[in-house]
């Protein structure tokens, strides 16, 4: 699978600050590290399909899809409301609808990275639930 780095300022001063103001409904996940254990903080977007939501990696490979996999649960913070979460990764068949929705939710900020990766194998889905 292929990974896109984002660019450090984004790294650096956009995903925090996501995080703190919960804009553009971003949530915070929080993820076991599957070699420290410890536990590591990443904004994300949860999307809703029909009545189940789910979370997508528009870079790909990142380091906490591998953490989410081997963890197998995680936690979603947003507005001050917390809920642990059982993860399962969707089949790649099962990708399409769920990451077109993402990209009407996310917006033009996800564009260029599917642009680069333009197949669903390369973006990692969860559904949380």
């Amino acid at each position: 699978m292929a990974y896109l780095k984002p660019p450090a300022i984004t790294r650096r001063l956009s995903n925090p600050l996501a995080m703190r103001t919960n804009a553009g409904g971003v949530a915070t996940l929080t993820v076991v590290g599957r070699h420290t254990g410890e536990p590591h903080k990443v904004p994300v977007i949860p999307v809703e399909v029909g009545s189940c939501r789910y979370l997508v990696s528009p870079y790909g490979e990142s380091e906490w899809v591998r953490n989410l996999r081997v963890a197998g649960k995680g936690e979603l913070s947003s507005k001050g409301q917390s809920e642990q979460f059982d993860a399962v990764e969707v089949p790649v068949e099962e990708r399409g609808d769920i990451i077109a929705r993402y990209r009407q939710v996310a917006g033009r900020v996800v564009n260029r990275y599917f642009a680069k990766l333009p197949d669903a194998r390369d973006h990692p889905v969860f559904k949380v639930g």
